[in-house]
């Protein structure tokens, strides 16, 4: 057993607090890593806003970067290896099999759910197990307990910026690169410009397309999307999107990625597409959304979500944090960095939208 601090919800529709825990010993091929950074992702804030009160108290959390301080005896890594805590799947299923873990058939389970904290559980507050697991990890604490098979080992990259490669920057990438396969010819526009937008517009140029759009009401991300390689910007507040978009494009994208949710949003997203395009939809937001259905087989356009950016993090991942170190993804222009102990400072930061990626900085 082992000390640690974690940020716990302790009560429905509050915000999670920093609380003294005890995290358990690693068993099987599970992996005791301490965090040294973790990022605040908006699917922490939405699934803990909406975490029933029967089943608290919870720590959330999915972007851990750390060191491997002790393994299970089934574990294949060592103490002191840095490592990317990302998504959990079964391994076992025809979608993980065939190298598709973020299919997983029981990705709701693994990810989402957590692990019921029974006493299985790896974590305890006054002697008490709590519920944890949240994506397999829930790293937003000073030590996690995960299994080897979301766990990446990485070269050495400061862990402020391992952190979100985990997640969201896998998501944004991996959409434009792994799931729309997107070439030099082509255009991709890309709603929302926050951290998996922007991810997903430093993915279209490092793939080279020739105009990359990127559509965000807030100046300040618009500007930053110009500096990480969108060749325009738009302003939904003040543009027409659609015609925008059409006439930067000389007739429509060849791809979008949405990463709002928001049903308005995507309808506009069909709109800018020209025939047999494709639009992504990455976003977690309203359950169900009108679509024009006229415009999707008049044009022979392809919907289709994507999770995880269709990513095998244990390839993948490693090819960010290559693209990172050679100044090809520069995640620092995503990332604000906070001391741990000022965590309700940067979940509100988050909440708010005052930064694109909040990051959480531990004491080694």
């Amino acid at each position: 057993m082992i000390d640690a601090r974690a940020a716990v919800l302790l009560e429905a529709g509050a915000d999670p607090a920093l609380t003294d825990v005890v995290v358990r010993a690693p068993v099987g091929d599970e992996v005791l890593v301490r965090i040294d950074a973790v990022g605040i992702c908006h699917t922490d804030i939405s699934v803990a806003a909406r975490w029933p009160a029967k089943r608290l108290p919870m720590v959330f959390g999915h972007e851990g970067a750390g060191t491997v301080v002790a393994t299970g005896p089934q574990a294949d890594l060592r103490s002191g290896q840095p490592v990317v805590l990302t998504f959990a799947s079964c391994g076992g299923c025809p979608y993980c099999t065939s190298g598709r873990p973020a299919y997983c058939e029981r990705s709701t389970d693994h990810n989402l759910r957590g692990d019921g904290a029974g006493e299985s559980s790896a974590l305890r507050l006054d002697g008490a197990p709590i519920a944890g697991g949240f994506f397999g990890q829930s790293s937003l604490a000073t030590y996690a307990i995960a299994r080897q098979r979301n766990i990446v080992v990485i070269e050495d990259l400061e862990p402020a910026l391992a952190a979100p490669l985990g997640c969201s920057v896998q998501t944004g990438v991996g959409a434009v690169l792994n799931a729309l396969a997107v070439r030099p010819a082509d255009t991709v526009v890309v709603f929302g410009a926050g951290a998996v937008g922007l991810s997903a517009v430093m993915g279209a140029r490092i793939a080279g397309c020739r105009t990359i759009i990127a559509v965000d009401p807030i100046a300040q991300r618009r500007d930053l999307a110009a500096d990480l390689g969108a060749t325009a910007t738009v302003d939904p507040a003040a543009e027409d999107v659609t015609a925008a978009v059409l006439d930067g494009t000389g007739g429509g994208a060849h791809a979008a990625v949405d990463t709002t949710a928001i049903p308005e949003v995507l309808a506009t997203a069909l709109t800018v597409l020209r025939p047999r395009a494709t639009l992504a939809m990455v976003g977690l937001g309203a359950p169900v959304a009108p679509l024009p259905v006229g415009l999707i087989m008049g044009r022979g356009l392809t919907v289709r979500g994507v999770v995880e950016g269709d990513s095998e993090p244990h390839t993948f991942i490693p090819r960010l944090v290559a693209l990172a170190k050679a100044g090809e993804l520069p995640v620092d222009r995503l990332v604000t960095t906070f001391a741990f102990d000022d965590f309700s400072t940067a979940w509100s930061a988050a909440k708010a939208g005052g930064v694109i990626k909040p990051v959480l900085v531990t004491e080694s």
